[in-house]
């Protein structure tokens, strides 16, 4: 079993809190918010927190970056830390792809990764530059330029595969089940170690990309070159949606029924916080998704993924035409593997993140499975109280579950108290303390006519309509044609959303997430790192979104 780490004697410390680094102290709730938006479960931190934090440090490896001496054996958790039940990154160490990099930048890395934030600046110490290291990563960048497809994927699928069907059901042992849970450690490690490199290789190349367009003046057409690259798995669910939100089929018949079905069979693991073993993804409440697909409902043909997708085509081609004709002839021989390496890994990313979420999905039916037994032989009533107990404290649990109810209490309380309040998005040596952090019911100064919001443009193109502020992507409220979605930070649950609406405003973001990936696929004006846009844009207020500059602009209030 894992060793956890011991929180500080504090109330408020959550189980499987962990102290920060002292060599790396900079910390992020940038980009993991989407994978980890709510307060962690025990029993998913325990069952591959670490393996996450030691298959990101496989994959660092792997390029190059991480380098004997970085790391100190007394800190097993650097990569990724819990503070306060929240997941956080840690932005110290990220930075030094940046710095170490041949080419790279601090700055692109942080927008990258982070979107805009109130970081410190980084300060040059001793031991950040490593020339091994550089060297490294520059064999690597010459690797990934000459990447044109990432068959390993398969592989990953197929092993993923075997375990799903290896999952013993509802007539094996509490032991055969618990076993499940235990077999998906390594098999995590594996897997996110993949996703690691995917995200770098993708986050290099775009780097590259970017410096390429810098010298011919147009960095802003980044965004154009890599809306629409096609088979992104992620925006399958949502395109998938579209189809059954305009089926000839009345929604009520069995045709209709038929094909919901097998949608819920092919992506029935997606849904809200869907990293996390304790969530409930479309499988387990279809509900969700019935929500979704009625929101697109009274979106017109131009909102369908491929019109957009012909539209983007579009754009990329012209985008790309334009490029190639102001560099040079080396440059754009550079320029070419350098796109068609970005395309690649920004789809292998998303492909591996949708593999891995299949596989902690079948240790989520083992895990319902212990808690329904648990609740017949007198234990908590909901299924997933288990969620709240680490591995060794779920074994115990099982053989006398009544005996818990005095720490599960304290949990759910804890638990609830944590949830309601807002994590602090950057932070360096210590995490503020949670009497500190803001509540999610306070309000902030309204923004007025005519003022602007700056964000990170996501996607391109401009809209203008009505704001619909959504914080529960399992209640869109009204959201259809004409309106805007502004939301505080999506995880796949909200991608469909944004088939039902004009554009997409996030208040957190960068240009490596979720939102903006996903966006780009479909086609809808997208900015990201609006920060505070849920908390001072008035719902119902007319705003326009430029998705090429990042800019909201406020034309009218409710």
């Amino acid at each position: 079993m894992t060793q956890l780490p011991t929180p500080a004697q504090d109330p408020d410390a959550w189980i499987m809190d962990n102290p920060p680094s002292k060599k790396w102290p900079l910390y992020t709730r940038g980009n993991v918010g989407e994978v980890f938006p709510e307060v962690v479960l025990p029993l998913s931190w325990d069952a591959y927190g670490q393996e996450a934090e030691d298959g990101w440090r496989d994959g660092y490896r792997d390029l190059g970056l991480l380098v004997e001496g970085d790391f100190d054996d007394d800190e097993p958790m650097i990569i990724l830390g819990v503070f306060g039940g929240y997941a956080y990154i840690n932005a110290s160490y990220v930075r030094m792809l940046g710095l170490r990099a041949p080419g790279g930048s601090i700055d692109v890395i942080d927008m990258q990764f982070f979107g805009e934030s109130d970081a410190p600046s980084y300060v040059s110490r001793k031991g950040d530059k490593n020339l091994k290291s550089s060297a490294l990563l520059g064999k690597t960048v010459f690797k990934l330029l000459g990447t044109k497809n990432l068959p390993e994927l398969e592989d990953d699928k197929a092993a993923v595969q075997a375990f799903i069907k290896s999952y013993p059901g509802q007539n094996a042992t509490d032991d055969q089940l618990l076993g499940h849970l235990l077999d998906l450690k390594p098999l995590f490690r594996r897997l996110f170690a993949r996703h690691i490199g995917n995200t770098m290789g993708a986050a290099l190349m775009s780097g590259a990309l970017n410096d390429l367009l810098v010298k011919v003046d147009m960095a802003d057409q980044l965004v154009s070159l890599l809306g629409g690259i096609g088979d992104v798995e992620s925006a399958a669910p949502s395109s998938a949606m579209w189809k059954l939100a305009h089926s000839e089929h009345d929604p009520e018949s069995e045709e209709w029924q038929a094909d919901f079905g097998a949608f819920l069979d092919e992506f029935g693991s997606r849904g809200p916080n869907e990293w996390d073993l304790g969530s409930d993804p479309w499988e387990f409440r279809p509900e969700l998704a019935l929500a979704a697909i009625d929101r697109m409902r009274g979106a017109d043909a131009s909102h369908a993924p491929h019109t957009q997708a012909m539209r983007l085509a579009s754009e990329r081609t012209t985008a790309v035409s334009k490029a190639r004709h102001k560099l040079n002839f080396l440059d754009k021989r550079m320029f070419d593997k350098a796109l068609r390496a970005t395309s690649v890994y920004s789809q292998g990313r998303e492909r591996s993140k949708t593999t891995i979420v299949a596989a902690i999905q079948s240790g989520r039916r083992a895990a319902r499975e212990l808690g329904r037994r648990a609740a017949e032989r007198g234990g908590p009533s909901d299924i997933i109280a288990c969620c709240l107990l680490t591995l060794d404290e779920l074994s115990d649990f099982m053989k006398a579950p009544a005996q818990w109810e005095q720490t599960l209490t304290q949990r759910r309380e804890l638990h609830e108290r944590l949830s309601g309040l807002i994590p602090p998005f950057i932070f360096e040596g210590e995490i503020p303390p949670i009497d500190t952090w803001e509540s999610r019911s306070s309000t902030a100064d309204s923004v007025i006519v005519g003022q602007k919001l700056q964000g990170i443009a996501g996607c391109p193109g401009f809209a203008q309509g009505r704001a619909v502020v959504v914080t529960d992507p399992a209640d869109p409220r009204d959201l259809g044609p004409g309106d805007v979605l502004v939301a505080p930070i999506t995880d796949p649950s909200w991608t469909p959303l944004f088939l039902a609406a004009e554009a997409v405003v996030v208040d957190v973001g960068a240009t490596m997430s979720h939102a903006v990936i996903v966006s780009r696929e479909l086609g809808i004006p997208c900015v990201v790192s609006t920060v505070g846009a849920t908390r001072t844009i008035p719902d119902g207020a007319k705003i326009t979104v430029d998705g090429n500059t990042g800019e909201v602009t406020v034309i009218e209030l409710p």
